[in-house]
């Protein structure tokens, strides 16, 4: 990871700016709690209202890796270089744009690794704390006296549903709708609301994700990193050939170095062989096995992702906010988009969309003129433009989209056709192979979420003037 001191001086000024951006995120929202905290006193219900504030769901993240204006392509396994991200945003209007509906932005892993003194990891890594810990306030009036002492015992986010069955008073049911419920996991932590130095009572709890993990148990804890350092952009090397069996554990003893300073597998191999049968016991117990099945999607087979069961779809003309999961693979399985549309001798418009302007693909006329653009995460877009204007009247629209080379991210050829001719084609360098987005959608006739393109960013949604019959969409061999 990268030292500040190391960072060349043009750099700088982005690093810089991506953590100030991050930083007055953070204390907006924390804004917007107490905004919540003030209307729940105003409606008299602050006495009797518990409140339970964890600052994140994770430690600080490296996924911005050495800095990104697109946090998904870190996701997507694709190398960047930061000369390429301020490329790209000093095109879109220099770092005023960071924060702005124009970047996805994610600070660098080092402002990460900072934001998780003085633990050792980061989000992504469930061996260290860093990645794990987070901060938690609990406000009760009418129960609980203010008390500024930290309460040091240890206990999981599971831990927070039986605190608030105990304080109320219920029972989880065992069965509901004749459907057995599981057993509930975790342990209430009411006990310390009026006494800082109880004893703890969670005395083992698993942490792992994507072959990252650990294990603790009264006071102890054993660590195994993984194949993954998040921090990293691209695959890690011999990520093919890596087995859990051959990772090297640490061991804490955490009553003593609660920042896992001091490794103790070396001194301790018994105590450590105990944590690791403990650890196997309780991912079997959670079904957490394989261990890093988590990979299985990500890493090696990014085909397989969560995604509609259908190969074929005929949808009419109207079909919009179609999350990216449950829409057709556009930008990452061969595919023929067929569309029968009434084009106006004025025509504008998006034919069709999916993702945002963080990374996506669409179809639309500007002018009259048919355009493809593939946006590759801000970093590159991919546009191709016919040469001659679409003909008014009904006309179909085809557009082929086929692998270069089939290999994940691999190039694509991207071929137009107007009443079965040719009217433009492409190659898209680079694709995305997992997705474009985490929460945006299909969209057609119109662009209504995040734009996709540049083109008819302030022209958005840019819906279009003509009539969509059908689109039809198939996957090809």
């Amino acid at each position: 990871m990268a030292s500040w001191e190391s960072i060349p001086e043009d750099e700088k000024p982005f690093q810089r700016r991506l953590m100030e951006v991050a930083a007055g995120f953070t204390e907006h929202v924390d804004v917007q709690v107490g905004r919540i905290v003030d209307e729940v006193e105003r409606l008299g219900y602050g006495d009797n209202t518990l409140i339970f504030y964890i600052w994140g769901d994770n430690g600080s993240s490296a996924e911005g890796q050495n800095g990104t204006i697109s946090e998904l392509l870190a996701q997507n396994g694709i190398p960047t270089t930061v000369p390429m991200h301020i490329k790209a945003l000093d095109e879109l209007g220099g770092l005023d744009v960071l924060g702005s509906p124009k970047t996805d932005n994610m600070y660098h892993s080092g402002w990460g690794w900072a934001g998780s003194t003085p633990y050792k990891g980061t989000k992504l890594l469930a061996s260290h704390f860093g990645g794990t810990r987070n901060p938690m306030a609990v406000r009760w009036p009418a129960k609980i006296k203010p008390d500024a002492t930290p309460r040091a015992q240890f206990h999981h986010c599971n831990d927070v549903v039986p605190t608030i069955y105990e304080v109320i008073g219920i029972t989880p049911p065992r069965v509901v709708h004749g459907v057995p419920q599981d057993s509930i996991d975790g342990v209430s932590f009411a006990y310390t609301f009026d006494d800082a130095k109880a004893k703890g009572r969670l005395h083992t709890q698993y942490f792992e994700i994507m072959g990252s993990r650990s294990i603790y148990h009264d006071g102890w804890m054993a660590s195994a990193f993984g194949p993954r350092i998040p921090w990293i952009p691209g695959l890690p090397a011999g990520i093919n050939e890596w087995t859990p069996d051959k990772d090297k554990w640490e061991l804490y003893n955490l009553e003593e170095d609660w920042s896992q300073a001091n490794d103790l597998a070396d001194k301790m191999p018994e105590k450590l062989a105990e944590m690791k049968e403990i650890f196997i016991i309780e991912a079997a117990r959670n079904q957490a096995l394989p261990i890093g099945g988590g990979l299985w999607v990500v890493v090696y087979h990014p085909e397989l992702r969560i995604s509609t069961p259908y190969k074929e779809w005929t949808f009419s003309g109207d079909i919009t906010r179609m999350p990216e999961f449950c829409a057709p693979a556009l930008g990452n399985k061969p595919n023929l988009v067929t569309i029968d549309a009434e084009i106006p001798a004025d025509a504008n418009g998006v034919l069709y969309a999916l993702g945002g302007f963080s990374g996506g693909l669409a179809c639309y006329v500007p002018d009259q003129v048919l355009c493809y653009e593939y946006n590759l995460f801000i970093v590159q877009r991919t546009q191709i433009r016919a040469k001659e204007k679409l003909p008014a009247g009904k006309v179909r629209i085809e557009v082929e989209t086929k692998y270069a080379e089939l290999r994940p991210a691999g190039p694509l050829d991207v071929t137009m056709k107007v009443n079965g001719k040719i009217a433009a084609k492409g190659k898209v360098p680079v694709s995305a192979p997992l997705l474009f987005t985490a929460n945006d959608c299909l969209d057609i006739g119109t662009d209504l979420g995040s734009p996709v393109s540049l083109d008819y960013f302030d022209q958005a949604p840019f819906k279009f003037n003509g009539k969509i019959e059908q689109v039809h969409v198939k996957y090809i061999a």
